[in-house]
């Protein structure tokens, strides 16, 4: 079988009130291009990638091992060229994008024919949230529930909002960032975030930018915990907001912050932020479009 090639954007999941549930997909890729070998061979082009495992214990090989066995079949060996613009536990999907290309092989080498919905429930299986994998198969908006093995989504185009991703230069785990979380919340806390998520969700498919903002940076849940954790994270949201942005809130489970903004804007925000919070590696991005 001949060299096969899968690119898989970027996440940022959660998006303020919608933890663990709500996710964008964005034009940054993890490529793997991968042929049959005798064994499996990791080739890195990006030298921070380098501290993955290079055999069959890399996360691509496990998964795609994985999922072959769950429909009986066994999966060959891959000699396996991995190049990514993602940084690795930067709340920006890196684990999420393996995991899907794991999927993707299985899918290919092996013949399994999986439509989009079983690549996301696998691929949920294996990492435990839809909002972090999801929207590295549909692309687009991606709102979604998992529990006990079913799996309820919906997609959607969401375009015509720049996008700002301010980088630090240091990792949090999800591990590490999930330990801050409270083992209980209120009633009203739980009520509140419910009625704040809503409106957020109805926003952004309407295009209330502003009010989908507002509500975005009202989360109850897990913001107030894990902000502390980024020390930048304050002083990106002052300025992003002061300089016209819609909202400022963490990317998956961070360090890297993720600022939305007309358009219009993403170059002004993004010159400000450059200049008065150099601690951060800022880039402008965009949404990768749903595949219909």
């Amino acid at each position: 079988m001949s060299q096969f090639e899968i690119k898989v954007p970027a996440t940022t999941a959660n998006l303020g009130v919608g933890f663990d549930s709500i996710g964008l997909a964005l034009n940054k890729f993890l490529t793997v291009k991968a042929s049959p070998a005798d064994n499996w061979q990791f080739n890195f082009k990006d030298a921070f990638l380098k501290v993955l495992p290079n055999n069959e214990q890399n996360l691509v090989a496990k998964v795609a091992n994985k999922v072959a066995s769950k429909f009986k079949q066994t999966m060959p060996p891959l000699r396996v060229e991995m190049s990514s613009e993602i940084p690795l536990t930067h709340g920006l999907g890196s684990s999420s994008s393996a995991i899907v290309a794991g999927v993707e092989l299985a899918n290919h080498f092996v013949q399994l024919n999986l439509t989009q919905e079983q690549k996301i429930v696998i691929a949920t299986e294996i990492e435990g949230h839809p909002d972090n994998v999801g929207p590295c198969v549909t692309g687009g908006l991606f709102i979604g529930a998992y529990e006990n093995g079913v799996l309820f989504y919906e997609t959607a185009d969401f375009n015509h909002v720049g996008i700002i991703l301010s980088i630090p230069d240091y990792e949090l785990s999800t591990a590490e960032v999930r330990k801050v979380l409270p083992a209980e919340y209120s009633k009203e806390a739980i009520i509140l975030q419910n009625a704040y998520s809503n409106i957020m969700t109805a926003a952004m498919l309407k295009g209330d930018f502003e009010k989908m903002g507002a509500m975005m940076m009202k989360d109850l849940i897990h913001e107030p915990y894990r902000q502390p954790l980024i020390k930048e994270f304050d002083a990106v949201k002052n300025i992003a907001l002061t300089t016209g942005a819609f909202a400022t809130v963490i990317s998956g489970a961070g360090p890297t912050i993720l600022t939305l903004c007309p358009v219009e804007r993403t170059e002004a925000i993004l010159q400000s932020l450059n200049s008065m919070v150099p601690e951060c590696r800022h880039e402008i991005t965009t949404v990768y479009p749903l595949i219909t």
